[in-house]
């Protein structure tokens, strides 16, 4: 394709346009316009109860918003959301996962879901499992699993049939070290493949270490978006960690006297 004949449509892998969403009373995403470049890790961040995971979810297609019209792939959600789904991998901020099923068993279903081949099926299982030092375990039942093996096993689920998209809720919950880098290494190969990544985290050295731009929520809103150089001249805070950035311009950066108060 050459320049030339590249459109925006080609360009973007999300755009949110004029995206709302209320829960009765409470407005939880308010009249969104997001567009997420195709190869990017864009990461989501926000204050609890600032619209980050209604907004991956309505990309989803798992809730429809009340305005607006969310674009995922040159797809419109809500016309087409199976469509949409089978093109990307999610992991949630609390998975529920069949703990009755052993790992394999879990994978095995995930796997036939997205209608892989037997043959791609059975070899990105053992890739992964190898990969995240799961081999040997992958015939235990889920019940038993510790806290982090359970999440490797949904990011596996999430990564095997090769998605296009991925919306990753504090992806890396539970990793151990060795784990948690190679996922990091992993979606960043993605990411130069074209693979596109949107990630809410809580931690924020993990977000300014590995996304190419931050979107901050607050109350709904879209705040701030941009790099991380775009963010330290938003705040005017031009040597400063995407922390301070954050807390500055959510305008929850005093927080001495919450400290001086509980140590009473």
């Amino acid at each position: 394709m050459t320049q030339a004949t590249i459109t925006t449509a080609d360009l973007h892998a999300v755009k949110l346009m004029g995206v709302s969403k209320r829960y009765g009373n409470v407005t939880a995403v308010d009249y969104l316009d997001l567009e997420v470049k195709k190869g990017e890790i864009l990461g989501l961040l926000g204050p609890n109860g600032s619209g980050k995971s209604t907004t991956i979810k309505m990309v989803l297609g798992i809730v429809k918003p009340d305005t607006g019209a969310v674009n995922v792939l040159g797809i419109n959600v809500g016309d087409d959301p199976i469509t949409v789904k089978r093109r990307i991998g999610y992991v949630p901020e609390a998975p529920r996962i069949y703990e009755f099923l052993t790992g394999l068993e879990f994978l095995d279903f995930t796997g036939d879901v997205y209608g892989m081949s037997l043959e791609e099926k059975k070899r990105r299982i053992e890739e992964f499992l190898k990969a995240l030092d799961l081999e040997g375990r992958e015939g235990d039942m889920i019940s038993s699993y510790s806290e982090g093996m359970k999440q490797k096993v949904v990011i596996i689920s999430a990564l095997m049939h090769r998605p296009e998209l991925l919306l990753l809720d504090e992806p890396l919950s539970g990793l151990d070290p060795k784990s948690a880098r190679i996922v990091k290494d992993l979606l960043r190969e993605l990411a130069s493949q074209g693979v596109t990544t949107i990630m809410s985290t809580h931690v924020l050295e993990i977000a300014q270490a590995m996304c190419d731009r931050i979107a901050i929520m607050y109350n709904g809103r879209l705040l701030a978006l941009g790099t991380m150089r775009e963010l330290r001249q938003k705040a005017k805070m031009p040597e400063s960690g995407l922390e301070d950035i954050f807390l500055k311009l959510t305008g929850t950066g005093d927080v001495k006297p919450v400290v001086e108060a509980l140590t009473k």
